[in-house]
């Protein structure tokens, strides 16, 4: 559970700023995005190996 303490006088709409930031740093939704639709392994490595060829590329035409 994510506890904010709000400080006497504070706003809250920085309160929530502040929880909305610390609730996404868990990555509790992305990881409820993934569960939504699996993916054999295969899939996953072959999208990662992808992904790392084409930064590779970007990296490449900045030089």
């Amino acid at each position: 559970m994510i506890i904010i303490p709000v400080k006497e006088g504070e706003n809250i709409e920085r309160a929530l700023k502040r929880f909305k930031r610390k609730f996404e740093k868990t990555g509790v939704i992305k990881e409820l995005r993934e569960r939504q639709n699996f993916s054999k392994p295969s899939v996953k490595k072959r999208a990662e190996l992808k992904k790392a060829i084409y930064i590779q590329a970007l990296q490449r035409q900045e030089d």
